[in-house]
């Protein structure tokens, strides 16, 4: 959940109304929103030269207020104010629109195709003749950095930029140029460098460093140049220094580029419609001809408003109120959801472009119940008695983790995710036949992919422990993830037994004793029907010393005498022995 910092003095003006401490933090708890914290902070004060330095700082009391992930509106003072002007009813809902310019040539972005090997979508609009004073550009800037750690993904996704319009000319192109082809004056610094340069010198820096791997290692860097060559921005690490804005810009050039094009759809909306207040002409942008690579031609921004219907018995039964739909509409118009009542069971809601978090009559519902206020809401006892038990694969596994247990191993619990070579090469298979769930963005080369056993976590572990006197006898109850057509989300877990014997000698009779004693547990006899044992090759095992355990003829493991080569992968000297099973079938 992000958290904002708020002037509170700033605050209280734009409201219009003082709070006390405790009385803005009962406001912010109506609107569904928490006061986290109140602090202070040093802030500047003019004064004269030679005058006390005590005397050039005064405390500024901020306001720390918890923001739901969703509400990218909220995300600034000026969204804040306007959901609670809005929820108070001191303002109406604001009406937002995108106009057309004289000439849209001028002001075109071109999106050429090489863009498609990094970042291949962008969208853009401009705000006219914006009046900004400190405060306010501080918000417009601020408001970015939120949305590009939120949203943006800390700009994996999205990356915005910010122009002054006066200081460029259109049409604007967006390209992906080779490194050493990309050359300007980065934001703040007065030197022209190449985009290498540029690498180098934020490499260090507090910030931007963060954000250098996103485009590092590609052959092209995205670019943004004007009509006359001028670079605009380097998305997503730096703007030009040329076109920066500042307290005396009055039109605002704002691109976003983008590997998701939905999401810069959602962020240029949020930007725009919280500083369009400011215009000459409030709530009003002036729209941007994109011609995407593929060449189709799209006017940015959407700021659409999408009409929903919801059903008032529905929402009053999720809910547990009993409200009339004129009385519901009446709530949903407080969270800028301008309502009407349809007819006696439905109500029409309109969503407008700053309320991207709802996309599913729920969010509608939930918006029913903030307005109507949590502690509103009848206590009631539930109309039927349930008896709470434990899910039958969770009970099967309790039990069997205490047997084994007393048969002298010990409980490891280790990681859902590992790297592709610990399933695949370290195993001696190839990753291809391996029905693995790959993440798309793994964080380290640690965490690649969902695990599709258990035994190399088990083996990590005993490498990280071979230390310990002999024998080490370890196992995991735990699930696995197997890619399945299939199921609905494309994959699904398997719950499995696996045991690990390392000793001086392989240990077999070990793992084997183990898998009797669990079987005789489960009261799954030793015969053709219950479960029984056939040879079969695996890489992993040592030849002619690996068996497939079959159920009622149906394989659901494997068992035998690790192969030398993948105790090496795994930085093990000593034979080891392993059990692996699905039991589910023993529901």
């Amino acid at each position: 959940m992000p958290t904002i910092g708020v002037k509170r003095d700033l605050l209280f003006k734009a409201l219009g109304k003082s709070y006390t401490d405790e009385e803005f933090s009962h406001v912010c708890f109506e609107y569904g929103l928490e006061l986290d914290e109140v602090t202070t902070e040093k802030q500047m004060i003019s004064k004269e030269q030679g005058a006390d330095q005590s005397a050039g700082a005064s405390e500024e009391v901020l306001y720390r207020i918890d923001i739901p992930a969703n509400r990218y509106d909220l995300l600034c003072l000026e969204g804040l104010v306007q959901g609670l002007s809005v929820f108070q009813r001191k303002i109406p809902i604001p009406k937002f629109k995108a106009i057309a310019p004289k000439d849209f040539e001028k002001t075109k972005l071109t999106v050429l195709p090489d863009t498609s090997l990094i970042r291949p979508y962008a969208v853009a609009a401009i705000l006219r003749n914006l009046k900004f004073d400190p405060d306010r550009y501080a918000h417009f800037i601020d408001l970015q950095d939120k949305l590009h750690h939120n949203i943006c993904r800390k700009r994996s996704l999205v990356a915005i930029g910010t122009h002054d319009l006066d200081s460029i000319k259109g049409p604007f192109v967006y390209d992906a140029k080779q490194p050493e082809d990309i050359k300007f004056k980065p934001l703040n610094h007065d030197a022209e460098l190449t985009a290498p340069q540029i690498m180098q010198l934020y490499s260090t820096h507090a910030q931007l460093k963060a954000f250098l791997p996103i485009i590092q290692d590609s052959p092209v860097y995205p670019v943004i140049y004007d009509a006359e060559g001028t670079v605009l921005s380097l998305p997503p690490i730096i703007n030009g220094h040329h076109s920066r804005i500042t307290l005396d810009t009055k039109n605002v050039f704002i691109e976003c580029t983008a590997t998701d094009l939905t999401k810069a759809r959602v962020v240029l909306d949020t930007l725009v419609c919280m500083f369009s207040q400011y215009c000459s002409e409030p709530f009003t942008v002036e729209s941007v001809k994109v011609v995407q690579n593929d060449g189709k031609e799209a006017v940015y921004p959407d700021l659409e408003y999408r009409m929903e219907s919801i059903c008032v018995e529905k929402a009053n039964s999720y809910i547990g109120t009993k409200l009339l739909p004129e009385q519901m509409a009446d709530l949903l118009s407080k969270m800028c959801l301008e309502s009407s009542v349809k007819n006696s069971t439905e109500l029409e809601v309109c969503v407008p472009p700053t309320r991207h978090d709802v996309i599913h009559a729920c969010d509608i519902y939930e918006d029913v119940a903030i307005a109507f206020g949590y502690n509103n809401i009848e206590k009631t006892l539930p109309r039927t008695n349930t008896i709470a038990q434990q899910l039958p694969i969770n009970k099967l596994s309790d039990q069997l983790r205490e047997e084994i247990a007393q048969a002298g191993f010990t409980e490891a619990l280790t990681f859902a995710l590992c790297s592709r070579d610990d399933i695949s090469s370290k195993l001696g298979r190839p990753i291809n036949e391996v029905p693995a769930v790959h993440i798309s963005n793994p964080k380290t080369l640690e965490f690649q992919v969902a695990r599709t056993t258990l035994l190399p976590g088990l083996l990590k572990t005993l490498s990280a422990n071979k230390r310990l006197p002999l024998p080490l006898k370890l196992f995991e109850i735990s699930d696995v993830v197997l890619k399945d057509p299939k199921a609905e989300t494309g994959a699904r877990n398997e719950r499995r037994l696996c045991a690990l014997n390392c000793n001086k000698t392989p240990g077999f009779e070990v793992v084997h004793g183990l898998l009797d004693r669990a079987m005789q547990l489960l009261e799954v006899p030793f015969t053709k029907d219950g479960y029984s044992l056939k040879p079969v090759d695996d890489p992993a095992f040592f030849p002619q010393r690996c068996a497939e355990i079959l159920h009622k003829g149906i394989p659901i493991g494997r068992m035998g005498v690790l192969h030398p080569s993948v105790l090496s992968q795994f930085d093990l000297a000593n034979p080891c022995s392993a059990v692996e099973i699905n039991i589910e079938p023993f529901l």
